[in-house]
């Protein structure tokens, strides 16, 4: 989890460190380990990591698999229950999910590397090539529009094939994969494994992608439901919100997933450029990311600064701890008062927060910090503009157990619905049982 030291001006590293720095944050598990590691499962009864699991995979059964030598038959188990299983055993908080719920932690033992063993099957099947692991079913003749080419709407598209559906899925950006592809950090996603995975998942066939496609932007929902059968809604949300402070509008103020975006496509990771001294404000995995890339990036100081106390922050432990590895400062209870600067932002000043009556108020004092870059790690937030008749619940779309929303005919799945975790497994547990539910609309009617 360490990085390379800086060079001799503090401040920039050369292009090889910087490439080394942007490496895989984690190295793929070698054949021998991964047998090793995969001995060390109990094969439990019921077991709870599969409980803990939003796409419900049989982790035994894939474990087992790897143990016996049969790690394609490995990655259809993991892949029948999540397509997207290879960016989930790369970037998944496994260590708040599957693996906490792992029996070997109440033994005083370290929970057997579920995701290290995921990631180990799927990436042997997807870098094999051949045939796709799954069939799709007679063409029903019928045809679903995707909005959104991320985890869940790819999630939803490939089961919507496997079923015999024909799907067209429209995206704004360039490439499919949303969050996966853009908002990632670049250590978590290395050698280009987004693309691979959309690559591999397209090979079902029956699934076409439009790019630069953009609800509210020449593409209507009213205009999607008279020329297909049934639209998945996944857009994600794409706006972000604003801190409303004085001085947030200076240059070198900006949105982390902007930041992250920028890196993640860029060629030359060398030429971002990063400030002297950042301060990323947030308390989840995005602000993590962002605080980390800038470091490794080569930022002299960074120090990501949170309203609250460091347990009720979104980011893991794991996270936490690779903050501070890579010599990110933690600040907590820590309220942003404003920004300021020449057209440029220098000063960030904070007032200093706590707890009363379950409410976050202003404490006494203000502290500021010199800052030439100033991420915003806040959240995002529903669009609604676009999103025409659908009914909305505490902004975010409405949808029933069935991932139905108020309009016949639309289902929504991912971020832009209130199912859980903001999550990749999640949004692709949406997606493949909003695809069964439409299944069964279209074939009614």
């Amino acid at each position: 989890m360490g990085m390379r030291p800086h060079t001799s001006n503090g401040t920039q590293l050369t292009r090889d460190q910087i490439e080394e720095n942007f490496a895989d944050l984690h190295p793929p598990l070698t054949p021998a380990q991964a047998g090793v590691e995969a001995s060390r499962c109990l094969y439990c009864y019921d077991a709870p990591c599969v409980k803990a699991c939003p796409t419900s995979i049989d982790i035994p059964g894939f474990i087992h698999r790897i143990r016996t030598g049969n790690l394609e038959g490995s990655a259809r188990t993991i892949l029948s229950a999540n397509i997207m299983g290879g960016t989930c055993g790369r970037a998944c908080p496994t260590e708040v999910l599957c693996e906490e719920a792992c029996v070997l932690n109440a033994r005083g033992e370290e929970p057997v590397r579920i995701g290290a063993l995921q990631r180990y099957a799927v990436e042997h099947l997807i870098a094999k090539g051949g045939d796709h692991p799954f069939k799709r079913a007679a063409p029903s003749g019928k045809k679903l529009a995707v909005i959104g080419a991320g985890p869940a709407g790819l999630s939803f598209a490939h089961r919507a094939a496997m079923l015999g559906h024909a799907v067209t899925v429209f995206d704004k950006k360039p490439k499919a994969g949303g969050l996966n592809e853009y908002g990632l950090a670049a250590y978590k996603m290395a050698n280009d494994f987004a693309q691979a995975e959309v690559k591999f998942l397209l090979g079902i066939g029956g699934i076409a992608i439009e790019y630069g496609k953009e609800l509210g932007h020449g593409l209507a929902l009213d205009d999607l439901k008279k020329r297909f059968d049934a639209v998945f809604v996944g857009a994600g949300l794409a706006a972000t919100n604003a801190l409303g402070v004085p001085g947030e509008e200076l240059s070198g103020v900006r949105d982390a997933l902007d930041f992250i975006e920028e890196i993640r496509q860029a060629r030359d990771k060398s030429a971002v450029r990063v400030g002297k001294n950042v301060i990323v404000i947030g308390g989840g995995n995005t602000a993590i990311d962002a605080a980390v890339q800038s470091k490794r990036l080569g930022a002299e100081s960074v120090t990501l600064v949170y309203r609250r106390g460091e347990n009720d922050m979104s980011a893991t432990g794991w996270e936490r701890d690779l903050a501070r590895t890579n010599d990110v400062v933690l600040r907590q209870w820590s309220v942003p008062v404003k920004f300021e600067g020449n057209g440029a932002v220098e000063i960030a000043t904070f007032a200093r927060a706590r707890m009363k009556g379950g409410k976050l108020e202003a404490a006494a004092g203000t502290f500021s910090l010199a800052a030439d870059m100033v991420l915003k790690a806040i959240g995002q937030k529903l669009d609604p503009g676009a999103l025409e008749n659908l009914r909305l619940e505490k902004n975010k779309v409405w949808v029933d157990a069935d991932y139905r929303t108020s309009v016949a005919g639309v289902y929504a799945g991912g971020d832009c619905i209130s199912s859980g975790e903001d999550l990749t497994v999640q949004a692709v547990e949406d997606g493949k049982r909003a695809a069964h539910a439409a299944d069964a609309y279209v074939r009614s009617a």
